[in-house]
Order: structure tokens, then sequence, then C-alpha cells
């Protein structure tokens, strides 16, 4: 009986010891998952950018429809395609923030300069199109490039900083695009404060 009660014990103790350490391991995996440097200003810019690109999208899906021009529907298709990709990369991120523990911050970024005062509902009617929607695009541009320099400069999530910057050349370059189309097609610029943007960033 000893023989056999000192084989359980062992047998038990072993796969105790096996099962802390399979435990340990999780626990490693999960927080370096989580990218291990990430903090509330990540997760503020993932709430604050999710609706965002939605709403982008939003608009995007009236151009594809609505547009009068080569050049506006192909930026309408490279907008949904590229944001709602986007949107999938941010959704991960966050959840792997908050399993990590992460409290939401925030971004700092007034709603006024998030370039969404403007209701994309009011496409659906706008002529002419093309410039209704670029003159509404560019703001919105200018809204997201606001909020990922700040996760750039303040964020602290390896992946979520990649897409800030991904974010800023993408959309710094399409709003160069519109205001290109805009003057060929001898409408004006609707921008209001768009001038800083381009050049204010440095990294």
């Amino acid at each position: 009986m000893r023989l056999i009660n000192t084989s359980t014990l062992a047998a038990l103790a072993a796969a105790a010891a096996l099962a802390v350490a399979a435990c340990g391991d999780d626990e490693t995996s999960s927080s370096s998952a989580s990218g291990a440097g990430g903090n509330g200003v990540d997760r503020a810019f993932v709430a604050d950018m999710i609706p965002h690109h939605e709403s982008a999208i939003e608009m995007a899906k009236i151009a594809q429809q609505r547009g009068e021009s080569a050049f506006v529907k192909q930026l309408a298709d490279d907008i949904a395609t590229s944001q709602s990709e986007e949107i999938a990369t941010m959704r991960r991120e966050d959840e792997e923030l908050e399993q990590a523990g992460v409290k939401r911050g925030s971004l700092g970024v007034p709603d006024h300069m998030k370039g969404m005062e403007d209701d994309p509902a009011k496409l659906k009617t706008a002529e002419p199109f093309d410039a209704a929607f670029i003159k509404m695009m560019i703001p919105h541009h200018e809204g997201a490039i606001e909020m990922a320099e700040v996760e750039l400069a303040k964020g602290e999530d390896p992946e979520l900083k990649a897409l800030a910057q991904d974010i800023i050349d993408a959309q710094q370059r399409e709003i160069a695009d519109m205001r290109k189309h805009l003057a060929d097609s001898g409408s004006s610029d609707g921008g209001t404060q768009d001038g800083d943007h381009g050049s204010g960033h440095s990294g």
C-alpha cells in the first residue's frame, strides 16, 4: 500500500508541477501578445478612431454609388478597403490590451478637431457630388491625422503606433490628391485647417 501511495503522490506532484509551468507560460504569452507596452492612450486611440473610420467608410460607400469621376470612385474604394482592415487591426489590439488589464485613457483631441461635424447622410443628395464629398473628406482625414499623431507621441502599443503612422502617410497623400482634384476641376478647397497637418508631422 505504501508503494502505491508513494507512486501516486509522486505522479500527482509531477502533474502539479507541469500544471504550474503551463500556467506560467500562458501568462507570459498573454502579456507579450498584448505588446507589453500598451497604455491608456492606445485604448483611447482605438475608441476614437474606430467610429471615425466607420464614418469615413459610410461616406465612401455613398461615393462608390454616386461618384462622378474615376478619381472619386477609386478613392472611395481605397478608403473602404483600407479602413475596414485597419478597424479589424484596432479591434484585435484593443481586445488584447483589455485582457492585459490596460484601462482606457484619454486621447485629448477635442471633438471639433476630429472632422466629424458634417453628417455623411448629406452626401446622399449633395450636388455636385464629387466636390461635396472631397470637401467633407478633407477635414475628416485631417481629424484622423490629428488623432494618429497623438498615438505616435503618447501611445506604447507597437502595432497601433505603426498603424497610426500608416494612417498619417496614407491620409496626407489622399488629402494632397483631393486638393489637386478640386483645383483641376475648378472647385475651391473646402479644408479649413489642412495646411498645418501635412508639414507639422515629424515622424
